[in-house]
């Protein structure tokens, strides 16, 4: 059964896509936290997403194809949500939109190191990170130092200073 859509515009077909409040937070979550399980998408994103949202949301990333399912072995109730290569390719996406936010939103400096380091870094940078989420989610080899753990090593040392103030 093929969906309608509203128009064959891609800006549209994209919006219809990822334009909800919370797919792009999933997504986002999932790539730059490496968050991985229902519990840890639930209970560690800031925004504090309801569980049901959460669920449905999952089931259509899946459904869409930007997230892929599968069962974790370690345990028969557990889920496991990967990148699939479309949503890898979001990353120029999301760092784009986190420099306008920078720009155009007030901003906290912890949660918003990410993407000033993903800015400064540019193409170059997202090219990198790509190469290792593909590592990380579609199996690919691992190339070159983690963009990952750079990033998160900045965003904890801006806690920890702000903890010290």
């Amino acid at each position: 059964m093929q969906e309608e859509h509203r128009s064959g515009c891609p800006i549209n077909l994209t919006l219809e896509m990822l334009g909800d409040r919370w797919s792009l937070i999933v997504i986002r979550d999932i790539m730059f936290g490496n968050r991985r399980h229902y519990r840890e998408l639930l209970t560690l994103s800031e925004e504090r997403i309801a569980s049901n949202i959460l669920a449905d949301r999952l089931k259509r990333l899946v459904e869409v194809g930007l997230l892929t399912r599968r069962d974790d072995p370690s345990h028969k109730q557990k889920a496991i949500y990967s990148l699939t290569e479309p949503s890898i390719q979001l990353v120029p996406l999301l760092a784009q939109m986190g420099a306008w936010g920078r720009r155009h939103t007030p901003v906290s400096e912890e949660l918003s190191i990410r993407a000033q380091l993903l800015e400064e870094g540019g193409p170059p940078l997202w090219e990198d990170f790509m190469a290792e989420l593909r590592a990380l989610h579609l199996g690919a080899p691992t190339t070159g130092p983690s963009v990952l753990a750079g990033l998160q090593a900045a965003y904890e040392k801006v806690v920890a200073r702000k903890r010290t103030k």
